[in-house]
């Protein structure tokens, strides 16, 4: 029985070099079935053609203006032909053997909706990014994450159903995606992949953390640990997020936890920084939302 084909689909945006090491990474994995395609979010300064250069079996789709993380990854999704899609960030590399382990889930559990796998940060003494989720705090709007900044010992080596999946790296049958639809564009960058495990659950699905595959980050290198535009998405979305998908109590307390806590906190310490480029993008992303009220 002939395995099923994978896509992966990977966002890149100014780091075709970054992007072609997370390629030479993907070729030298043992499962038989791939697809690569690379989405250029219109690249201003870094000419991606380098990418299919060296890999000339990379299909690249050269976005005409940048559509954002959801947008970006939605072009892949029209173009790819695999039985299951792997959203992978261009900033990771892979282990040889992390497929197998993710496909073989989804085959044997026709409920699997999106799965992820373990994330290590890259270059470190194998320091956890992501070993499954507890969802989002509806206190705080803040996603929970298990394993985080600790030594990965094999503390975590049990696969599981999970809250959440984690962005830099899940898949998704095509069935299930042709059931819910393309991740929501809405967010343009950070949080979408958070709403779009919500929406594949509502539709029925499950979303599962698979210990036996392993990738490693490198993390915001395409915008900045703290990038000014890093600081108006996700403070902006936090609260989108918020709204589109808590209800009742829930919503209230931690819309008025964010507002009440966490943005005066962050005004505060960017004043006090005399980062007044961050404390505007944190005034832009609050109006933002007021003035897309009734859009959620």
């Amino acid at each position: 029985m002939a395995l099923p084909l994978v896509s992966v689909i990977s966002v890149n945006y100014n780091q075709a070099q970054l992007t072609c090491d997370m390629v030479a990474s993907l070729l030298s994995t043992t499962y038989p079935r791939l697809e690569i395609i690379v989405v250029d979010n219109a690249s201003p300064t870094d000419n991606p053609d380098v990418i299919t250069e060296r890999y000339p079996q990379v299909k690249l789709i050269k976005s005409a203006k940048n559509l954002g993380f959801a947008g970006g990854n939605n072009l892949g999704i029209a173009e790819a032909k695999g039985d299951y899609l792997l959203f992978l960030n261009n900033d990771t590399e892979v282990s040889p053997t992390f497929l197998e382990p993710l496909v073989q889930l989804f085959e044997q559990n026709p409920k699997a909706g999106i799965a992820s796998p373990k994330i290590i940060f890259y270059g470190t003494d194998n320091v956890i990014q992501y070993a499954g989720s507890e969802g989002i705090n509806t206190w705080t709007g803040r996603s929970v994450t298990v394993g985080y900044g600790e030594a990965d010992q094999g503390q975590h080596n049990h696969s599981q159903a999970t809250q959440l999946a984690d962005g830099a790296a899940m898949m998704v049958p095509r069935r299930v995606i042709d059931a819910v639809g393309v991740m929501p564009e809405l967010y343009f960058l950070y949080y979408e992949e958070l709403d779009w495990c919500e929406i594949i659950k509502r539709g029925g699905y499950s979303c599962h953390y698979v210990a036996e595959s392993t990738i490693y980050h490198k993390e915001s290198m395409s915008v900045g640990k703290s990038s000014v535009l890093k600081t108006y998405y996700m403070n902006r979305n936090r609260l989108l997020f918020i709204r589109r998908n808590f209800s009742g109590w829930s919503r209230w307390t931690s819309a008025l936890v964010f507002l009440g806590a966490a943005v005066p906190k962050k005004a505060v310490q960017f004043s006090l920084q005399r980062e007044w480029q961050h404390l505007r993008a944190l005034g832009r992303g609050l109006r933002w939302n007021l003035q897309h009220a009734s859009q959620s």
